[in-house]
């Protein structure tokens, strides 16, 4: 695949894969239903069949989408099948983002997707099965085309980040955090709300201008953060390292570090 596909390519290719995301949080949600096991898996993160068999639905089409190209996959990594590949463009996928919420029957959980194109976030896909969301994200090559919505019950809504105001609201992780650094960065700012959410949908909350900041100093994944980043990019905000620098992705052990994630300043 080439690191540059024209904006129509990836609008068709997001409008096919948004119901894909939404089969595999039905598939979540059925097994919360009649209930599962909950695994420990060697990094001491909880796994169970609901993270399994989402990731199936989704790495299946995307390999009939797109033949041969790169998967780095959640799952997959866990089980030791780690793609080897030359560039920076592939596929990335957390099919359950958010399994300590699900595992504590919370809701705060999301089926991620993302195209990641020579080392950006390109096309993005956040359904969170619980709320009945799903948004989406598609920015071209250069940057000049962009489109992102959310469906909320199957109803679609233009999404656009806001501007920054003087007083702002920041969102953040229910489940991991440096309480230290995360004081010391607000302590810039005027805050006029805190919202503690899990998941991608910090990411959402920013491109629909219901935050202005997320920042974030404790250890995520890139398959936590890509379809976030490509929704919240095509809403027209940045996710960016504190040295200003945009977030990039396959990176070593696919780990990132420190980064803000904001609307319009």
């Amino acid at each position: 695949m080439p690191d540059k596909l024209s904006f129509s390519t990836l609008g068709a290719w997001a409008d096919r894969l948004r119901p894909v995301a939404e089969a595999a949080g039905r598939a979540i949600l059925d097994v919360r239903a009649r209930g599962f096991e909950t695994f420990i898996k060697a990094d001491t993160s909880p796994v169970t069949e609901a993270d399994r068999i989402a990731e199936a639905i989704v790495t299946a089409e995307l390999e009939r989408l797109t033949p041969g190209f790169p998967i780095v996959a959640e799952e997959r990594m866990a089980d030791g099948l780690v793609p080897t590949f030359e560039g920076r463009s592939f596929w990335l996928v957390d099919a359950l983002d958010g399994t300590k919420e699900f595992v504590k029957r919370g809701n705060d959980f999301t089926v991620n997707v993302a195209l990641i194109l020579d080392g950006l976030p390109a096309l993005g896909i956040v359904h969170a099965p619980a709320r009945g969301e799903t948004y989406l994200g598609v920015v071209d090559p250069d940057g000049a085309n962009r489109r992102a919505d959310v469906r909320r019950d199957g109803v679609p809504s233009a999404l656009a980040a806001r501007r920054r105001p003087a007083r702002v609201i920041v969102t953040g992780s229910k489940s991991h955090e440096v309480q230290d650094q995360l004081d010391q960065f607000l302590a810039a700012f005027d805050v006029a709300d805190r919202l503690v959410v899990g998941s991608s949908i910090k990411f959402c909350m920013v491109a629909e201008g219901r935050a202005d900041l997320y920042p974030r100093f404790g250890p995520t994944s890139e398959w936590d953060t890509a379809a976030g980043h490509a929704v919240l990019r095509a809403a027209g905000g940045r996710v960016h390292t504190f040295d200003g620098a945009e977030l990039t992705y396959k990176k070593a052990n696919y780990l990132n570090g420190r980064f803000l994630a904001e609307g319009l300043a």
